[in-house]
This record gives C-alpha cells, structure tokens and sequence, in this order.
C-alpha cells in the first residue's frame, strides 16, 4: 500500500520545466526588442547619452552592465526567500554596488584610459533604474534560472542600443570606429566634413529618438 501511495505521488508530480522551455525563451528575448528598457520602457537614458561618444567606452558599459545585471538577478534570486521584506532595497543595492566595485577595480586594473574615460558613469551602474528594476520586480519573485535570463535578455537589450548609438556617433562625428579611421581620406579631400553634432549630447538624443521610431514602428507594424 505504501509502494502504491509513493507511486501515485511521484505521478502526480509536475514535471520539471525544461532550461529553454518557451516561458524561459520569452523571458530572454523581449527586453531585446518587444519590451526594450530602453526604447519602450525609457530606462537607462543617461548612459545611453553620456557614454556613447565611442564604440570602445559604449562596449565595455556594455559588458559592466551585463555582468552586474544577471549576477545582481542571480543573487537575490538565491536569497530572495531570506530576504526580509523592509529592507530588500537595501539589499538589493547592497548586492549591486558590491557587484559595481568589483567591475570598477577589474577595469582600473586592466583598462585605465577606458576607466578614466567613464569616470563616474561605472559608479552611477549602482542607480541604474533597468538592474534595480530586475532585480525587485523579477528576480525576487523568480527562480535563479528565469533571473539569471531575464537578466541576461535586458542586459542585452540594454547593450545593442548603447552600441548602435556609439556606432553612428563615432563614425558621422569622427569618422573612426573604435579608433580606427573608417572615412578615406579622399572624401574629406573632396569636401567631407565630420558631424561635430555627433559628438555632443543631442547627437545622441536624435539617434536615441530614430531608433525609438523605427522600433516601436516596426513593432507595431508586426502588431497588426
């Protein structure tokens, strides 16, 4: 009889959720276009007008904000259950800005121009409304393993503006790429001139806004 009883519970267990089940797939894959922290959800502005100048500063915020997003989801997924509910933010910036210094003391190690050139902007990660954001309205509610992707997919989501941006800024305004010179010298011979916009902050907004156009556009285009 008791064989029995453990049979039928073993049964009756649900079964596991596979690692890219397609709930796990969404998760991923909407910050990168559908629900864009920084297209639809206007998050994360500042950086992506303060840094975006060069390809080089933009790519290595990049993997900054990748790193201390899903390990920051990562975290408080795995103590989200012995966190007490008065003082999660605190925690939650506790584990973040823990998370900041180290990236901060990886890049004055081993990248000090480009940690000179984002000065205090590797700080400001620790306010990040996209990581904050994750971190109380996912990762405290979810598994390690949907945390750890949704994480991922915004951090992603977040990283391919930031360098779409940096890419036209670097080359309309100083026509490198990632310190390269990518504009021939015979068309600036023949008249060419940088646009010295694309270096400034509203360079950055004009880009910011097309890309807000095309996207949601497009999207609801497919909507239809």
């Amino acid at each position: 009889m008791a064989n029995q009883t453990d049979t039928q519970a073993v049964a009756q267990k649900p079964p596991r959720e596979k690692l890219f089940s397609k709930k796990n797939i969404r998760v991923l894959t909407e910050p990168l276009s559908d629900n864009n922290p920084i297209t639809f959800q206007v998050l994360g502005i500042c950086s992506a007008l303060a840094v975006t100048v060069q390809m080089n500063t933009a790519l290595v915020m990049s993997l900054a904000v990748t790193f201390v997003m899903t390990m920051s989801n990562v975290t408080i997924s795995v103590l989200r259950r012995h966190i007490p509910s008065k003082i999660r933010i605190i925690t939650e910036l506790a584990v973040i800005a823990s998370l900041v210094i180290i990236v901060d003391e990886v890049l004055k190690a081993y990248l000090y121009d480009i940690s000179k050139q984002l000065s205090v902007f590797v700080g400001l990660i620790i306010t990040n409304c996209i990581i904050m954001g994750r971190a109380e309205a996912f990762a405290l509610q979810n598994k390690v393993w949907p945390s750890f992707l949704d994480g991922l997919g915004n951090a992603l989501g977040y990283s391919w503006i930031l360098l779409v941006i940096a890419f036209g800024r670097e080359v309309l305004g100083s026509g490198t790429l990632l310190g390269f010179q990518v504009i021939p010298e015979f068309l600036y011979q023949a008249g060419y001139e940088n646009m010295g916009l694309m270096v400034l902050s509203p360079g950055a907004f004009i880009l910011l806004g097309l890309l807000v156009w095309i996207q949601r556009t497009a999207n609801k285009t497919v909507g239809e």
